[in-house]
C-alpha cells in the first residue's frame, strides 16, 4: 500500500509532541515521553495515511490476478506488506502458520425448467462433478426456522431432491446438514433480501455433505413452482497452510493484553479493499502511530487474520492455540471489518444486546467496549447504531472463548433503513456495500468521509483500553463471571 503525501503525527508522547512538531513523517515513531491519550491517537490516524495503505493493497491485488485471497500470491504479498511496515516501526512481528482447507469454484450454473438462473456457490461446497445434478425441487416452508430443523421437512419427500430453503436464523452449514440428513441431493438457499446471496460459507466441514449454493429472493420464488433444476457446482477443495500476522507492543502489562484485529484476506472475486483492506489499513496505521514501545498500562497486540473469508479460520486457529494462561491474559478483543462502505453505516457491536436482535450479549465487559465506541462517535457528531454479534467476523472465536469483544462496522450486504439514511445520509433500501465480495470492491468505491471517522475510532478504542480496562473484568473477576458465581 503506497503512502500518500499528507503527513501525520506520531503517537508516542503525542500530548506533548503533537503541538510542538505539527506534522512529521507519516507512520514514524518516537520514544514514549507521556502517557497515551485516546483522542490524540484517534486524531493521529489520518485518512491520507490509511488510503496510502489501501493503495498498496490494491496494487498487490492488481499484480496478482485481481485478488488477495487465501492461498494466493496476493495474500502472501499482503502479509509481507503488513509485516514489513510493522517491523520497520520496531515491532517484533510473528507470522504463525496454520492449516486450512482452501476452496475454488471452477464452473457453476443453475437452470430451472431449462432457463438459466444466477447463483453463488457457498464456500466449501462439495462438487457436483462436471455433469451436475438434475432433480426435482422440494421447497421447505418459510417458517421461523427455515431449513434449520428436521421438522421443517415434515410431510415432504426430500430424498434425492434439491432442497430449497430461505436464508436466516441458523448458519448455512446447519441448513446443509439438515437437508443432507433428510436425503437431499443438494441445497439451494434463497436470499431473504433483494439481490443475489453473496459471501456465504459452509465452514470447513461442508465438503463432507451435499453441494450448496445461493440464489436471489426473486429466483427463489421461481424455484417454488419449478418442476426440476440442474445444478452444476464444480469445486476444488484442498488442504494448505496460511499465515496470520501478529505484533505486540514491548510495553504494557502482558497479563492484560488488548488484542486488535482485522482480516487480511479478500475473496477470490475481487481485491477486497473495503472487505477488508479498510480494517487492515486502519489497524495498521493505528499500530504505526502508537509505536512499538508506547507509554501504556496494558500491552496491545495487533492481529491480521488469514482465511476469514472461508469461515474465520485464522482467528479460530489462533484462539484455539492459546493456553489457558494465554487466553486469560487477553483482556478483550476489538474487531474492525469493513470501515469504508460506499453507502456507509456507523455501526457498533451490540455488547449489551440492548437492540434485542439476533444473538445475545457479548461476554461481560462487551458493554463497556460498546459504550466506548458510542462515546467516540458522539464526539464526532455521529449517532451510531448497534449491530448484532451474528458470527460473521473474527470476534466470533473470542466471544465463544468468553473474551469481551466489540468494534466498528460500516455495513456489508444488509440494506440501509430509511431511518439510518435520515441520520447518516446515503440511500435507503440499498446495501451498505453494493460492491460486497465483487470485483468492484476497489479504492474508487470507498467512502472516504466515512473511512476518516471509522479509522479514527480504531485509534480511540486502542488508546482507551491500552490505558484502562474500566468496566472490563479481568483475572479473578472474569473467572468468577465465567463460572457464574
Amino acid at each position: 500500500m503506497g503512502r500518500t503525501a499528507m503527513n501525520t503525527r506520531t503517537l508516542s508522547g503525542i500530548t506533548i509532541l503533537a503541538a510542538a512538531l505539527g506534522a512529521v513523517a507519516c507512520s514514524s515513531t518516537a520514544a514514549p515521553t507521556a502517557p497515551l491519550d485516546a483522542p490524540a491517537l484517534a486524531d493521529a490516524v489520518q485518512l491520507d495515511a490509511v488510503v496510502g495503505h489501501l493503495q498498496e493493497l490494491e496494487r498487490i491485488a492488481t499484480e496478482n490476478d485481481g485478488n488477495r485471497a487465501l492461498g494466493t500470491a496476493g495474500y502472501d504479498a499482503s502479509v509481507d506488506y503488513v509485516a514489513g511496515k510493522l517491523r520497520d516501526a520496531g515491532f517484533d512481528v510473528q507470522t504463525p502458520e496454520f492449516d486450512v482447507t482452501s476452496f475454488d469454484v471452477e464452473n457453476a450454473s443453475l437452470t430451472v425448467d431449462g432457463a438459466p438462473v444466477e447463483l453463488r456457490v457457498l464456500a466449501m461446497s462439495p462438487s457436483t462433478g462436471p455433469d451436475g445434478i438434475t432433480a426435482r425441487v422440494v421447497r421447505a416452508p418459510a417458517d421461523d426456522t427455515p431449513g434449520c430443523e428436521a421438522t421443517d421437512y415434515d410431510g415432504l419427500d426430500v430424498a434425492g431432491a434439491v432442497a430449497v430453503v430461505d436464508r436466516g436464523v441458523c448458519p448455512f452449514s446447519v441448513k446443509q446438514q439438515v437437508a443432507a440428513e433428510r436425503g437431499a441431493a443438494a441445497l439451494l438457499v434463497v436470499n431473504n433480501e433483494p439481490g443475489p446471496l453473496a459471501g456465504g460459507t459452509l465452514g470447513e466441514d461442508g465438503d463432507t455433505l451435499i453441494p450448496a449454493a445461493g440464489v436471489s429472493g426473486d429466483d427463489g420464488t421461481a424455484l417454488a413452482g419449478a418442476g426440476s433444476v440442474t445444478l452444476i457446482a464444480e469445486t476444488t477443495i484442498e488442504d494448505i497452510r496460511s499465515r496470520n500476522v501478529i505484533a505486540q507492543t514491548a510495553t504494557g502489562d502482558t497479563g492484560n493484553v488488548v488484542v486488535v484485529g482485522a482480516h487480511l484476506d479478500s475473496v477470490p472475486d475481487g481485491p477486497g479493499i473495503n472487505d477488508n483492506g479498510s480494517g487492515v489499513a486502519a489497524v495498521l496505521e493505528t499500530a504505526l502511530q502508537l509505536g512499538s514501545d508506547p507509554s501504556v498500562t496494558n500491552a496491545v497486540r495487533f492481529a491480521f487474520w488469514g482465511a476469514e473469508e472461508i469461515g474465520l479460520v485464522g482467528s479460530t486457529r489462533y484462539v484455539e492455540s492459546l493456553s489457558d494462561e494465554e487466553r486469560n491474559a487477553v483482556a478483550l478483543y476489538l474487531n474492525f471489518d469493513m470501515l469504508g462502505s460506499p453507502n456507509p453505516g456507523y455501526l457498533v457491536y451490540d455488547g449489551d444486546d440492548s437492540d434485542a436482535v439476533g444473538a445475545g450479549p457479548g461476554p461481560e465487559g462487551s458493554t463497556a467496549i460498546e459504550q466506548t465506541f458510542r462515546t467516540f462517535f458522539d464526539s464526532r457528531g455521529v449517532a451510531a447504531d448497534g449491530t448484532d454479534f451474528d458470527g460473521r467476523s473474527d470476534y466470533g472465536p473470542f466471544v465463544e472463548a468468553g473474551i469481551p469483544a466489540g468494534g466498528v462496522f460500516s455495513g456489508a450486504d444488509e440494506r440501509k433503513t430509511p431511518d439510518q439514511a435520515g441520520k447518516w445520509g446515503g440511500e435507503a433500501d440499498v446495501p451498505f456495500d453494493p460492491d460486497y465480495h465483487s470485483p468492484q470492491d476497489t479504492l474508487g468505491n470507498i467512502d472516504r468521509d466515512a473511512l476518516a471517522v471509522t479509522a479514527a475510532s480504531v485509534g480511540y478504542g486502542v488508546g482507551t483500553f491500552a490505558q484502562s480496562l474500566d468496566g472490563v473484568p479481568t483475572g479473578a473477576a472474569r473467572d468468577q463471571e465465567r463460572s457464574g458465581n
